[in-house]
């Protein structure tokens, strides 16, 4: 990097800098390596604190679950797979239409990005009911299916079907991000959902607990609550994600002004066209969701027998395990704008800078935190549980996993540019390899002699194996080749 390139990285103000950078990508003017990062860190800083919102709405949850015992908690724990599973089908949806709009904002096509938004909300309105109407029809059957213990399993499903019921407020919150954050626009994403984490604070503090004497400032009074434990959990969570939903399509639809479509006509109906580049960028990330996610609930059926204070602490790891990566999903998301904006205008070249930025900043950031993370593991772990024997365990699975925070980075990061390109059948062959072969075959065999350990091992070893195969793939050339847009767009 050029010594002035580093000097001016935040010379300019923070938004006009931005504006101005992110101009350049769709005029062909020249971007420097210090623009480059600069216009990186711009964008992936908000990114990142929406990435932190968003992992505190699963922490304070935790927490608060927690302080029951580690029943409620396991309960949780048992489920947390299935609804992951549900939310990568929310995200992937959204992705389709969002890297579309993200091309066309940077082949300088607003009207063609607005075409894109209006029929993506249509489909991802009536794709969520019928994804939440699915889950909550199983809800009472799933605890069983996971190989839950009786003592867990209503809990399990009281979560899991309020957990059902919310997912188009879920669906629609993904989809205004994403749309924002194509756009450029990563500050406000990030402050609704830190304003939905303080109001998942205060619905869950009157719907977990039941009503009891609180003290305060030498004061003791009755604090009025709902006694609804775990249930109450989903349910604060669920009332946070739909007024941040509502929030989000106002910005969107009324005030983002290269996106606002309340004074424009045009179709809400899906065309044959927006819907087939829809579906081959969402269909590869369904199917790797069903890989990923499948596998995480394979692994729960691995773990689910060793018992509750196994199941706590590994659900507890994996939720401290999150605030290790979310600079790199920050960073992804950042990667994901930048690079389907530049290869939007027909710049190569500038996406594969922006690559190789994204990449080492997002690494960087990750293998700094995998260090903190190593030392008060502990720590950490006390946070969310009061349990000696779920934080002690947890701890020694937060160790672990801190070597394997490199490999997972790039993955990560890597991941999003293919995305951002709308490259996503290859990286979904790369993570059925990954986790199928390397972290469920491990597991299945190292489980059953070294406890929740085992899989952890395994999931260490099966985290830097993925790395090392996004490396391979964005060291090429041929994940930039997918062709989103026409050349009418340009």
């Amino acid at each position: 990097m050029k010594n002035m390139d580093f000097l001016c990285i935040f010379a300019l103000p923070m938004a006009a800098t931005k504006d101005i950078l992110l101009e350049n990508i769709r005029s062909g003017a020249p971007l420097s390596l210090g623009d480059r990062v600069r216009l990186t860190l711009f964008l992936c800083g908000p990114a990142i604190l929406a990435q932190l919102a968003s992992v505190l709405l699963e922490f304070i949850d935790a927490a608060m679950v927690g302080s029951l015992g580690a029943g409620p908690a396991a309960s949780i724990g048992l489920v947390s797979t299935s609804t992951w599973l549900c939310s990568g089908f929310c995200i992937a949806l959204s992705q389709g239409f969002s890297v579309q709009v993200a091309h066309r904002i940077g082949a300088g096509d607003f009207a063609g990005a607005r075409a894109v938004l209006r029929q993506g909300l249509t489909v991802v309105t009536a794709f969520s009911m019928l994804l939440g109407i699915a889950a909550a029809s199983i809800s009472g059957l799933l605890p069983g299916w996971l190989g839950g213990e009786a003592a867990i399993c209503g809990d399990a499903s009281a979560y899991f079907r309020t957990y059902s019921l919310f997912l188009p407020a879920m669906q629609l919150g993904f989809f205004c991000s994403n749309m924002l954050q194509c756009s450029g626009e990563m500050k406000l994403p990030s402050i609704l959902y830190i304003l939905m984490c303080i109001l998942d604070v205060i619905f869950n503090f009157f719907l977990i607990f039941s009503t009891r004497e609180v003290s305060l400032a030498g004061l003791s009074f009755m604090m009025p609550g709902a006694g609804m434990g775990v249930r109450g959990a989903a349910l604060g969570t669920g009332i946070a994600e739909a007024l941040g939903a509502l929030a989000g399509l106002y910005f969107l639809l009324l005030r983002r002004k290269d996106l606002a479509i309340v004074h424009e006509k045009g179709s809400f109906l899906p065309d044959r066209y927006c819907m087939g580049k829809a579906w081959s960028i969402t269909g590869p990330l369904w199917l790797q969701n069903v890989v990923m996610r499948g596998a995480y609930v394979a692994s729960t059926l691995i773990v689910a027998p060793l018992g509750a204070v196994a199941i706590a602490a590994n659900s507890f790891a994996i939720i401290a395990e999150s605030f290790c990566y979310m600079p790199g999903y920050g960073t992804a998301d950042a990667a994901t704008t930048l690079v389907g904006q530049s290869l939007g205008a027909g710049r190569k070249d500038l996406a594969r800078g922006f690559t190789r930025v994204t990449v080492s900043l997002g690494t960087g950031m990750m293998v700094a935190l995998a260090v903190v993370m190593y030392f008060a593991a502990e720590a950490i772990m006390g946070l969310l549980s009061s349990d000696p024997e779920v934080v002690a365990l947890g701890a020694r699975c937060l160790r672990l996993e801190a070597f394997a925070e490199a490999g997972y980075a790039i993955s990560i990061v890597a991941g999003g540019c293919c995305t951002g390109a709308g490259d996503t059948k290859v990286p979904t062959a790369m993570n059925f390899v990954s986790i199928w072969l390397a972290r469920i075959g491990l597991a299945v065999i190292l489980t059953p002699h070294l406890g929740l350990m085992g899989y952890w091992i395994a999931m260490c070893i099966e985290l830097n194996v993925r790395g090392i195969l996004y490396l391979i793939r964005i060291r090429g050339t041929r994940w930039m080749d997918h062709k989103l847009i026409g050349e009418e767009s340009r």
